[in-house]
């Protein structure tokens, strides 16, 4: 199923209404000021991936690559290299043990899409917050990015191994990058403090989904390969941000 878009002028009420709203890729450049050929240039670096080392479900499924920055009056840096941690509380499969993965390249990162972003998503952080009445000043932001590929060469792929989940942050966003040769992969989004939720099929490249993590919960199905020799997988940028700083044991 696809998911329902939200246009740009709607981005804050849905936001504050629904904990969850889904751009398009055409959305995401107007309001990121970025252009689409910048980000289709960013989708290369998903080639490189190291394989998760840490996979307790004992997979061999999952590459990807995680960085740390940090964002403030509308300036971006990226900061010192750390594992990412996680409690029990949010991530009961993979929480209260430091993962380190090898970080993202400098040629994806030093590309001029890569800061437009982060600093897109630290205004929809902020203004999040300011709608919900939480504050009213400048907002300093700690921010994790993840290049995750899911692939089927084992024949099947898992997304969301932890299954449904918070990441124990304010702001989720999760950005499809591309899928190849694969079935499945369908999204969930649930309130935390009610069974309403919707489902549905991220499939554009560099669309995203935006969730408001304090107010929702989410998972991505499994995905199997379209053809009978396997080979497909599913490309993700997740982008978290955190106030107060990052987490940590």
């Amino acid at each position: 199923m696809n998911p329902q878009l939200t246009p740009a002028s709607q981005l804050d009420a849905q936001m504050l209404q629904e904990g969850h709203v889904v751009l398009s890729a055409d959305t995401v450049c107007e309001l990121s000021a970025c252009q689409l050929q910048d980000l289709m240039a960013l989708t290369p670096g998903w080639n490189d991936l190291p394989p998760d080392a840490h996979l307790k479900d004992g997979g061999r499924y999952r590459r990807r690559r995680h960085s740390c920055f940090e964002v403030q009056h509308n300036q971006w840096r990226q900061v010192a290299h750390r594992a990412h941690w996680q409690p029990l509380e949010y991530n009961a499969l993979h929480g209260g043990m430091e993962r380190m993965f090898d970080p993202i390249h400098e040629a994806v990162v030093h590309q001029p899409a890569w800061g437009q972003l982060l600093l897109w998503l630290a205004r929809v952080a902020s203004q999040l917050k300011v709608a919900k009445g939480e504050s009213q000043h400048a907002h300093h932001w700690f921010v994790e990015a993840h290049q995750f590929r899911i692939d089927t060469t084992g024949g099947i792929g898992r997304p969301t191994p932890e299954g449904a989940h918070r990441d124990g942050v304010e702001l989720v966003a999760v950005f499809m990058v591309q899928r190849h040769l694969v079935k499945g992969g369908e999204t969930r989004v649930f309130k935390v403090d009610s069974p309403a939720g919707e489902r549905f099929t991220l499939v554009q490249p560099w669309s995203v989904l935006l969730l408001d993590d304090e107010r929702v919960i989410h998972e991505t199905t499994p995905i199997q390969p379209q053809m009978p020799h396997g080979g497909g997988y599913r490309d993700t940028l997740v982008v978290t941000l955190r106030s107060g700083g990052f987490q940590g044991a």
